[in-house]
């Protein structure tokens, strides 16, 4: 392995450790259901068909969850 390049586990290994110390974002994904929220949210933006071309929209309950947190 080359100094300072990760590895193909490096990822799942980080999320291993944040798991086993308690992560908090896994314990409010554990309580909150947040799909609860998806019609109003959709309902809410009227997001309008646009043509091709362009970065597609983000999902409205993950825009939910990044303001929440």
């Amino acid at each position: 392995m080359m100094a300072g390049q990760p590895s193909f586990f490096d990822l799942s290994d980080r999320y291993e450790a944040l798991s086993a110390a308690g992560d908090p974002l896994e314990r409010l994904a554990a309580v909150v259901d947040f799909e609860v929220f998806r019609g109003p949210l959709v309902a809410a933006l009227r997001r309008r068909v646009r043509g091709k071309g362009g970065r597609p929209p983000l999902d409205p309950v993950l825009m939910f969850k990044i303001l929440v947190v």
